[in-house]
């Protein structure tokens, strides 16, 4: 990134955005404008178009911006009363809905002008964009519901992005290209991981059996390490009548969010949104002593978001989560320690995962919007401090983010960076103070008092589906050895070798490896294709060599020379290997 601050950035890429609009406006005048904001990497703006486009006249959009661009010098901001602004605007509907819900809320009705372009919005933009506007580009076109609804009309989004130098571009550009061969979407259609289906529903995914089995190594994997360190195993059921809820704030937090239903005899359910709020109610079954704690609960489990369907992406953003959760119930005193069990099992895990180096941010509380947020402010500043000392103790530097924080406690946030430079927020630890108040949690110390406790909360990997889409991209698709779903190929030269090629893929099996055999029709070559193409990491040709007892000549995903291993070693070579790879001198 240049030396440009990022809101510096940002007020660049919002500034584009309205380019983009003024030259859809100067190309397409029937076009009605809807809203156009700042995202992660670029932005984007809504179109109501009257005649349909297609990327092919992006070129023509682009070449358009850039000649208005070069008129654009100092932005003016100015403010209208609602009945002037609509006046105005009579004639754009998206506009003047906008227009009623800012004046309902009480919020002011700005207009940024740049040459002769005006559009609604808040701000901020590039005080003087002379000679700035050309280090841009427009990326695709998607659908997209008005206000993400699809009750309302499909508009047509135009995505892209914009730098202040060419060359900051460009390294975005081929980022982008690299992307998109690493789609987890196309891999996991090539390696058969997972599949959706239109009966099933959007944001649903299916899981295959070898991406039911992806699956399970990693939430394994994350068990040991949790089970070493005296965590407990617990279940709880996917619907929850709406008092749990509405105890934890979660029926009004998340009402927008939540399936709900309602049962025949009248009573109010809802499809679990979260999973805390349940583990509070096994701690409570009975009192607990001060010798009992700390309590550790472990559960992977699904949860249940009613996303807008505009919002779904693959398995980056779905209906149907799977948590990697755990809780702990510990007393003050405990906290620290218990947190940074939690830091080692991450620090273990991510490494293996093939992140060694992760960025820490602490997720802070807004003062300023305490009406965010449940609990008192010296509940959240207690509980702030002792982030801080943790941080302080693992010796890191943690970039502190005020109002990022969940609304019933602080967190420190895990932060990956991917093999083509995009970063990723993985693990979190979240410490809570509110839930124990709301749910009148304690355990009876040493006076024989009761005490109020502390609540730590803790993923590992936190929506799998999500981790898995980071995972599938950052190795694209080319798993580590101890990950792959399926580790070795074990392929048949021909139709003399296949009972001992099936013998030994269940000898492999019976040691914990998984092995899947190939003895098909196909030729020698096309068999070591198609193990390429499926990127398993170890293949082995079995004809007569390995029948007289020879080494095993091992082909590894992405290497040019062969690894020769002799046959009783093998299975013993791939446990030292994935042991190796994991991090952990202990069968996992």
């Amino acid at each position: 990134m240049s030396d440009q601050p990022k809101n510096e950035l940002f007020k660049l890429r919002h500034t584009v955005a309205h380019l983009l609009a003024a030259a859809v406006q100067a190309l397409y005048p029937d076009a009605k404008r809807t809203i156009g904001p700042v995202i992660e990497n670029g932005f984007y703006y809504d179109f109501d178009f009257h005649m349909p486009i297609s990327e092919a006249d992006l070129k023509a959009i682009e070449k358009k911006m850039l000649e208005i661009g070069k008129t654009w010098k100092a932005c003016k901001r100015s403010q209208m009363s609602p009945e002037e602004a609509k006046a105005v605007l009579k004639n754009n509907k998206y506009k003047c809905e906008l227009i009623d819900e800012f004046a309902g809320a009480g919020e002011a009705i700005s207009f940024y002008t740049h040459g002769s372009f005006t559009d609604l919005c808040e701000g901020p933009h590039l005080e003087d964009p002379t000679g700035q506007l050309k280090n841009f580009k427009l990326l695709s076109l998607a659908g997209a519901y008005w206000r993400g609804s699809e009750k309302n009309k499909m508009l047509t989004r135009i995505y892209g992005t914009a730098f202040f130098t060419k060359e900051e571009l460009r390294a975005h550009l081929n980022m982008l290209e690299e992307a998109k061969k690493r789609d987890h979407r196309k891999l996991g259609r090539e390696l058969d991981l997972f599949t959706f289906s239109d009966k099933v529903g959007p944001g649903l995914p299916l899981w295959t059996p070898r991406g039911t089995r992806l699956r399970h190594v990693l939430n394994d994997f994350v068990w040991k390490l949790r089970e070493e360190r005296g965590y407990e195993r617990v279940e709880i059921p996917h619907i929850t009548k709406k008092d749990l809820y509405e105890t934890s704030g979660h029926w009004e937090k998340f009402k927008d969010e939540l399936f709900r239903m309602t049962t025949r005899e009248g009573h109010e359910f809802a499809l679990k949104p979260m999973n805390c709020p349940h583990h509070t109610q096994i701690f409570d079954r009975h009192p607990h002593s001060y010798r009992e704690m700390p309590q550790r609960y472990a559960n992977t489990t699904m949860v249940y978001r009613d996303e807008q369907t505009g919002e779904l992406h693959g398995l980056s953003r779905v209906r149907c989560i799977t948590q990697d959760d755990a809780h702990v119930f510990c007393r003050h005193g405990q906290i620290k320690d218990e947190m940074l069990k939690i830091w080692d099992i991450v620090e273990i895990f991510y490494r293996a995962a093939g992140f060694p180096d992760l960025k820490v941010e602490l997720s802070l509380h807004d003062p300023k919007q305490p009406e965010k947020y449940l609990g008192r402010p010296e509940i959240w500043s207690s509980a702030e401090d002792a982030l801080r000392e943790i941080v302080a103790i693992k010796g890191v530097e943690a970039e502190e983010k005020p109002g990022e924080a969940a609304f019933y406690g602080p967190k420190i946030d895990f932060i990956a960076k991917d093999s083509i430079g995009r970063m990723w927020q993985v693990a979190t630890i979240q410490l809570d103070m509110n839930m124990p108040e709301r749910f009148d949690l304690s355990c009876v110390n040493e006076e024989g008092e009761s005490e109020r406790i502390a609540m730590v909360h803790a993923a590992i990997m936190g929506s799998i589906e999500r981790f898995l889409s980071v995972m599938i991209e950052h190795h694209a698709g080319a798993f580590p050895l101890w990950m792959a779903p399926i580790q070795v190929r074990v392929a048949s030269v021909g139709e003399a070798h296949v009972e001992m090629v099936e013998r030994l893929v269940r000898e492999l099996n019976s040691h914990g490896v998984r092995a899947e055999v190939d003895v098909s029709d196909s030729t020698v070559g096309n068999k070591i294709r198609q193990a390429a193409k499926m990127k398993v990491p170890y293949t082995i040709i079995y004809g007569d060599q390995e029948r007289d007892g020879g080494p095993f000549h091992i082909r590894e995903f992405g290497c040019d020379e062969e690894r020769l291993v002799p046959q009783k070693e093998l299975a013993e070579h791939i446990e030292r290997r994935v042991k190796e790879q994991m991090g952990v001198d202990k069968e996992v």
